[in-house]
């Protein structure tokens, strides 16, 4: 089985100054859930090459046995530091997408023609796509074919408007994920801030937090065997 894994390549927080990127234990998680198993995996970011990492959460408070694992491990780093640029991913090599997040898929993955592509080619085919926290925003602009947004009447997840302001950029963020969802027609649902929570439909998984992203990985590799 072969996993794509899609990757945020943008670096600044809004216009605070500060750094941001995609979240470690949210690559690093699924990524042992995938490869543990058996499963080839492929990055992937719009600009190619080595995406920029949130520094925040590569501070010890974060870490997890997962990412002090990805940080040790060469072939995954050297994976990281040469992803494949977005534009030139043919998804119908794949069994799955899954994206992490982190606050930088906000401003660039969702409105990334090829990302909005790659999505609704999952949803034409079926394929199984699975997002965590931050990385549901994505979702905001892909279309069925129909016209409609694509998470019109779905049942998802993702990072909470309590979460943000817990982690006050609620002013500092493009949009709301939660607010995102809800206004493109999908059927969101929450756990405890925090706290582990995915949620299927169908060939459509979603995680509301970083100690969710194992979480959604599981859930996708049981629908995958």
């Amino acid at each position: 089985m072969k996993v794509l894994m899609v990757l945020t390549s943008h670096d600044e927080l809004g216009d605070t100054g500060h750094k941001t990127g995609f979240w470690l234990e949210e690559l690093a998680a699924p990524y042992y859930a995938f490869i543990d198993k058996g499963v080839e995996i492929v990055l992937a970011s719009p600009k190619g090459g080595l995406p920029p990492l949130d520094p925040t959460s590569d501070k010890e408070d974060f870490q997890t046995d997962s990412t002090r694992r990805f940080t040790a491990d060469e072939q995954a780093q050297a994976l990281l530091a040469n992803t494949h640029k977005l534009a030139s991913i043919n998804v119908a090599e794949y069994d799955a997408v899954f994206y992490p997040g982190g606050h930088g898929p906000l401003w660039d993955l969702t409105n990334d023609k090829d990302s909005i592509a790659l999505i609704e080619a999952c949803y034409k085919t079926d394929k199984l796509l699975g997002l965590v926290c931050h990385a549901p925003g994505v979702l905001k602009y892909p279309k069925k074919p129909d016209g409609s947004p694509l998470v019109a009447g779905k049942n998802v997840t993702g990072f909470t408007n309590g979460e943000e302001e817990a982690v006050q950029l609620t002013n500092v963020v493009p949009f709301l994920v939660e607010d995102m969802l809800q206004q493109n027609g999908a059927t969101y649902s929450k756990g405890e801030d925090w706290h582990p929570y995915a949620v299927v439909d169908g060939k459509l998984i979603t995680g509301q937090n970083p100690a969710s992203s194992e979480l959604v990985a599981e859930k996708m590799l049981a629908l995958l065997s």
